[in-house]
């Protein structure tokens, strides 16, 4: 008897380890050891199931990324708005059909509500935002209001009625960002701070607005022979690009003007936290009933259900249904997923802006998703 559970031991333990090694071998496929790297991580509730990362967080000075160093997340950030505008309608201080106009001033139709924004059907323009953003340097002299009315006076018109149909937004969920300010009455980093991060003991070196630490902060990369390589520089200020560095434009350090729709930026080992907060039974961040809001599928005026949620978007795979954010900008390209009835959660990170993460996370989950963790 003893022999055959040794036998099965031994079993379980070779077939992981050639699981471990075929997951590093696609994860060096998509980043060479001398390229920009990613970070990866897959979670269940309690632990970690799987982490590792490959390539470079410098490829000048061929400093090799780890799950240390600090990523731009982009629009990931919107789900942990989404979160926090739960937290306050848990605290009955936001009503979800509410109208927007009860706490911030807009320019759009006043029958827009907080729903309309959380699962983008407010019917508000979706300029591409290549240049709502600031050198990290010039941080200390930013007016994000003053930002926020002067792109409100340029896209003053709504692109169809709220709740007739859905198209992607973020100035929405940049005015979500001031409406939880609104509410608190800290300003929107702070409130994050206090009630997202420090709850799950996320210290600002993992993950925040900011960048904490320059040396723990992985360069942001763009591929020099890419369209956008060729001809980033008609579509972004040419200050935030800077040197070639063996084949990839190094993109300066950036921060979004509007940080409630894409601000953030952390670690996949920190973002894999607030995912498994999530998984939990006992969260620190959603009561159950308000935790399910954040999975309940939306619909248009009409009744059609959308993939859509009040802060996830919705997919599948191997006939398994996920949630999933994705996030890409200048020099970053990240997405997360969440697998409730499988308990699992993962998040990739990489520092290149042309990164197909749905592909590539779907290849790497696949082989967890297969079986029962």
């Amino acid at each position: 008897m003893m022999m055959v559970i040794s036998c099965l031991v031994a079993q379980v333990g070779n077939g992981e380890q050639l699981k471990d090694k075929e997951l590093s071998r696609l994860l060096s496929k998509y980043a060479a050891h001398d390229e920009p790297g990613i970070q990866y991580i897959v979670v269940d509730k309690s632990s970690t199931v799987y982490s590792h990362s490959v390539g470079l967080s410098n490829v000048e000075k061929d400093i090799v990324l780890d799950a240390s160093q600090t990523m731009a997340a982009f629009s990931m950030t919107k789900t942990l708005t989404a979160i926090a505008v739960l937290q306050l309608v848990e605290q009955n201080k936001i009503n979800l059909d509410n109208k927007v106009t009860e706490y911030v001033t807009h320019p759009y139709d006043p029958n827009i509500t907080i729903q309309h924004l959380l699962n983008h059907t407010s019917g508000i323009p979706n300029p591409i935002p290549l240049k709502w953003v600031h050198l990290a340097r010039e941080h200390d002299d930013f007016d994000e209001q003053f930002e926020l009315n002067k792109v409100l006076n340029e896209h003053s018109t709504l692109d169809f009625k709220p709740g007739e149909r859905y198209k992607y937004n973020n100035i929405g969920y940049w005015l979500l960002g001031r409406v939880i300010k609104s509410v608190s009455g800290i300003e929107y980093l702070e409130y994050m701070s206090e009630h997202l991060f420090q709850p799950l003991n996320l210290s600002s070196n993992e993950i925040g607005f900011q960048i904490y630490d320059k040396n723990n902060h992985a360069k942001g990369y763009l591929k020099k022979w890419s369209f956008m390589g060729l001809f980033g520089r008609f579509f972004v200020d040419p200050k935030m690009l800077s040197e070639n560095e063996r084949g990839w434009v190094h993109i300066k350090n950036v921060y979004l003007n509007g940080p409630s729709f894409g601000g953030a930026i952390g670690t996949a080992g920190a973002f894999s936290k607030i995912l498994q907060d999530l998984l939990s039974t006992e969260s620190m961040l959603l009561e159950q009933r308000t935790k399910q809001l954040l999975y309940q599928q939306q619909m248009l005026n009409s009744g059609t259900e959308i993939d859509m949620t009040l802060g996830w978007h919705m997919a599948e795979l191997d006939g398994t249904n996920y949630y999933y954010k994705e996030g890409g900008g200048a020099g970053f390209h990240c997405e997360m997923r969440i697998y409730p009835k499988k308990g699992l959660a993962s998040v990739i990170m990489s520092n290149r802006t042309s990164f197909n993460s749905r592909k590539i996370l779907s290849e790497l989950d696949i082989r967890f998703v297969e079986n029962e963790i």
